[in-house]
């Protein structure tokens, strides 16, 4: 046999396998110090039985106590005894310790002639020669006194047995093998009762203790935990193999992990683990190495009858040939309890025994192993099938099972894998007629699959071909502008990608022509002009007639009614009353999240809820991860705007996180994350960079992300005293509110833009804009909007400045904020209070401290941290004096948030006036929490501090 291979751990890697072999040395060193002595050490190959023999050696002392290693090969080998007759042919013992039966050895040990007795004369009997070459290389063994003799590997039967059944008083012996016990020996291990035995068996890393000997071997740096699964996959927990893997894989922390990311990759093979897989395949019987190759193909865990029918071989053939393949620890039992299947110990394993079988023969294996799956599995297991009749080199059949893993996945409601088997399917290159089928399948389903940009892809390369007709062609082409406008961030791209289909779907059917004109009808910030959404929506009504089938007829209604919602159409609820209740599922979760998402934003809420609670409820009883994340955002856009934003930034962040893959709902999520950091954290550099990448990642925008990301926008810089920048903030949302006529939508963008052209000098442009909000919701069914015009003409009030003595006409503020407490929009109630607030400070009037502290108490209930203390200041730069609350947290030594906020802006460079501008502070506040971070940090200037803060 061939030596277990060496596993070592880099000098002070902080591992527990390090500690674990520290306390199991120490333990067996104890019991191998009592003469005579034996350990016997198991284990699979590559578990560390070679290291811990080392580690054991280096604790014996090595003046009084020589160690010899010896490594056998097979049993059967020619030269059985080579491996012993090696080591001890480097040993000296004394001339007169040596028995005579010694003198035997002289053929084998001419290192030691002058030592050895003389040799004995021939016997004439093979058999008895052997026995006295037994008894000489124990009588040799014994001469060394106080010796250690490792055997790893241990295969020389008659003289280990002759050692082990009566050792020489001063011996310690070690053996090692491979297996699970001392079963796993050639001969029963019997010592006699005076001879002190231990016997350890070394099993693999958990994943956890993958992870720690990983950390260590990669100089301490931190493996995630997915990482750390997936090695312990690939190596088994193996220790040998686990150092192998990563001294191979240059910097394998590099590539994601997690939900966003596609996956760590498969580590390159090493070559000494291939050897390792190889040469224990060498060792097998001819039928075993069949069965090992059957369940390198098979990939999976494989019964005996699955694994016979790809090997050829019959039932007990295989049973026997199995047996050997556990033996030698090349297959072993799967899971826990075996449940009569078999697999490679780790996935690096299988590779290696994939790879030993000749390319030629894997595609019999393969045809073999598709065919026996065919037969002997149920369900099946249709991706299975189809991957092996690929490897087999039959394209063409590998399609059509495809296909049928699809058609089986969409049957159940599985968009995702549905569509994953349909684009694999594409990517197989089947005949013309196939591939036109397929395509079709495939843009139906992926719509509520969350695909990433291979669908559009290979979309376009089927219509590319012009071998469609025209109905499928049609048919495509919407989907795929449904794709393009829903996931892939294609805006007008996706409009004209629909409107290209047009006229292929009248040709062949009205009804899905009308489908795809009121699909387009439905307007958005980003789209076209409201009036060129009209005329397409008139349009589609002009067809509904001609429209065959309920479903169909159906989705027309559902697109009509939502294109009605959003654009405040006073007939829209009408629309949505006249739904059929035949919506499917994934109909009723889409309509149902468009029409809670329009009621949201402007401004209905008992509508909003309604139709929110009928999404859940038709998103909760059809899988479909496009609905589900359309249906969860909308969810968190509705509770920001009612202000319920307890656990909501929490909430957002992992909606950030998981939909980045498609752009308007991952915007959605980047908006609300953005608004909660600036108004519940204070945290105006943060909300900056959030809203412009939610700026810049929405396709469409139905009214949510441009104007509410511009409007605090706007706020950050007017509460920084930076009216210029403000305007300058909100001017591309308010072009295109301009250019699509959208003005229903500009509820959250105006009152705030009237507030910066106001302080920025710009009264007649503030009242030029009043005026088209004015117009512009005229005739539309927009409560949000009219609260917002309401707001934004008290606002004007203050455009000819305060009147000393009076408090002004306060009958708009007051209507404005009736307005939006009506529409459960608490936010805004507070912000219009604030400055009405602030109004009567400035006119010196009475009840000006009364209605700002009422908007204070408005911003605590929803924890608007951020407006809270802007209203503070305000009172401050009033000369109204604040109280505060007792019981503040003290910080101690440590930077309280408000003081780590202050020292960071000033360690860039900000000066404290700008830092008070820029956190709604009051100068000498921030001069306070500047001098405090100074002392906390143990610095002496500001250029300083960045050092010190850390991340």
């Amino acid at each position: 046999m061939d030596a277990d291979p060496p596993t070592s751990v880099p000098a002070g890697a902080p591992t527990g396998q390090t500690a674990l072999l520290d306390g199991l040395c120490d333990d067996l060193y104890a019991e191998l110090d009592r003469r005579p002595a034996l350990v016997v050490i198991t284990g699979a190959a590559g578990v560390g039985k070679s290291r811990l023999v080392r580690e054991l050696l280096t604790r014996t002392p090595p003046s009084d106590t020589p160690a010899l290693v010896a490594r056998c090969r097979e049993p059967d080998a020619p030269a059985p005894f080579a491996p012993l007759v090696e080591v001890l042919a480097q040993c000296r013992p004394l001339a007169e310790d040596l028995p005579p039966v010694t003198g035997a050895l002289r053929g084998l040990l001419p290192e030691l002639a002058g030592l050895l007795p003389p040799a004995p004369l021939p016997v004439g009997d093979p058999r008895a020669e052997q026995h006295r070459l037994v008894r000489a290389l124990c009588g040799l063994t014994a001469s060394l006194g106080r010796a250690v003799f490792v055997v790893e590997d241990a295969g020389t039967v008659a003289f280990l047995h002759t050692l082990v059944s009566d050792p020489p008083p001063h011996l310690g012996l070690v053996l090692t093998a491979r297996g699970e016990d001392g079963d796993a020996f050639p001969f029963p291990l019997r010592p006699p009762p005076h001879v002190v035995s231990a016997e350890r068996h070394l099993v693999p890393l958990s994943v956890a203790g993958t992870g720690a000997l990983a950390a260590g071997l990669l100089g301490g740096r931190a493996v995630p935990e997915e990482f750390a699964g997936q090695l312990y996959r690939w190596t088994g927990g193996l220790p040998y193999v686990i150092e192998e893997v990563l001294r191979r894989w240059p910097d394998p922390l590099a590539h994601p992990t997690g939900t966003g990311g596609a996956g760590v990759p498969e580590p390159p093979l090493p070559a000494s683990v291939r050897r390792l897989v190889v040469e224990g395949l060498r060792r097998l019987p001819p039928d075993a190495r069949k069965v090992v190759a059957a369940a390198a193909v098979l990939d999976d865990p494989a019964p005996v009858h699955l694994l016979g029918a790809v090997a050829g071989l019959g039932e007990e053939e295989t049973r026997r040939a199995l047996t050997a393949a556990l033996k030698e620890g090349v297959l072993r039992a799967a899971g826990d309890s075996g449940g009569g299947t078999y697999a490679f110990p780790y996935a690096l394993a299988r590779r290696a025994a994939y790879e030993a079988v000749a390319e030629p023969e894997r595609r019999v294996l393969h045809l073999r192993a598709a065919r026996a799956l065919a037969r002997h599995t149920s369900p099946l297991p249709l991706v299975r099938i189809a991957g092996h009749h690929r490897l087999a080199g039959r394209p063409t059949e590998a399609v059509r099972w495809l296909e049928a893993a699809a058609d089986r996945a969409a049957g159940n409601g599985d968009a995702g894998a549905a569509t994953d088997h349909y684009l694999a399917a594409l990517r197989g290159g089947p005949p013309a007629v196939v591939r036109d089928r397929v395509a079709l399948k495939l843009a139906r389903v992926a719509l509520n699959a969350r695909p990433g940009p291979q669908v559009p892809a290979a979309l376009r390369q089927v219509l590319d071909r012009c071998s469609l007709g025209p109905g499928p062609s049609g048919e495509i082409r919407l989907l795929l502008g449904l794709l393009l406008r829903n996931q892939s961030g294609s805006g007008l791209e996706a409009l004209e990608e629909i409107a290209r289909a047009v006229p292929d779907l009248l040709a062949v059917s009205p009804g899905q022509a009308a489908r795809a004109l009121a699909i387009i009808a439905i307007p958005s910030l980003k789209g076209w002009p409201l009036g060129e959404h009209r005329r397409l929506l008139a349009e589609a009504e002009r067809l509904l007639p001609q429209v065959d089938g309920d479903d169909l007829r159906a989705a027309v209604l559902a697109n009509r009614a939502t294109a009605l919602a959003l654009m405040g159409d006073p007939s829209a609820w009408d629309a949505v009353a006249e739904l059929p209740d035949t919506l499917s599922g994934e109909a009723a979760a889409r309509v149902h999240a468009n029409l809670a998402g329009a009621a949201t934003a402007l401004g209905h809420p008992e509508r909003a809820r309604a139709c929110q609670t009928r999404a859940w409820q038709a998103v909760r009883t059809h899988h479909a991860p496009y609905l589900e994340a359309f249906v969860e955002t909308t969810d968190m856009l509705t509770a920001f705007t009612r202000g319920r934003w307890t656990g909501l930034l929490e909430r957002a962040e992992r909606a950030e996180e998981q939909y980045r893959d498609v752009p308007d709902f991952h915007a959605e999520a980047l908006l609300v994350c953005g608004l909660l950091r600036l108004h519940t954290k204070g945290q105006t550099d943060v909300a900056r960079r959030l809203l412009e990448r939610a700026v810049r990642t929405t396709a469409l925008d139905t009214g949510i992300v441009l104007t509410s990301a511009a409007a605090a926008q706007v706020r950050v810089h007017l509460a920084a005293d930076r009216p210029a920048p403000a305007v300058q903030a909100m001017e591309g949302a308010l072009h295109h509110v301009r250019r699509t006529g959208a003005w229903v939508w500009a509820s959250a963008l105006a009152p705030p833009a009237v507030q910066a052209m106001l302080r920025a000098g710009r009264a007649g442009e503030a009242r030029l804009l009043v005026t088209e909000l004015a117009d512009g919701i005229a005739r539309r069914d927009a409560p949000a909007a009219r609260a917002a015009l309401l707001t934004c003409r008290a606002l004007l009030t203050d455009a000819a400045g305060p009147q000393p003595g009076t408090g002004g006409a306060d009958a708009p503020y007051l209507t404005a904020v009736d307005a939006w407490t009506e529409l459960e929009r608490p936010y805004e109630a507070a912000y219009v209070r604030e400055a009405w607030g602030l109004r009567l400070l400035a006119a010196g009037a009475a009840g000006g401290r009364t209605v700002l502290h009422e908007a204070i108490a408005a911003y605590q209930d929803i924890d608007a941290v951020w407006d809270v203390l802007r209203c503070q200041r305000g009172l401050r730069d009033h000369g109204q004096v604040t109280v505060r609350r007792p019981g503040a947290l003290g910080y101690g030594d440590h930077l309280s948030p408000r003081e780590r906020a202050v020292a960071r802006l000033a360690s860039l460079g900000l000066s404290n006036r700008e830092i008070a501008r820029e956190l709604v502070l009051s100068h000498r506040t921030v001069e306070h929490h500047v001098a405090r971070a100074l002392r906390k940090l143990g610095v002496s200037s500001r250029t300083e501090i960045g050092s010190q803060l850390g991340p």
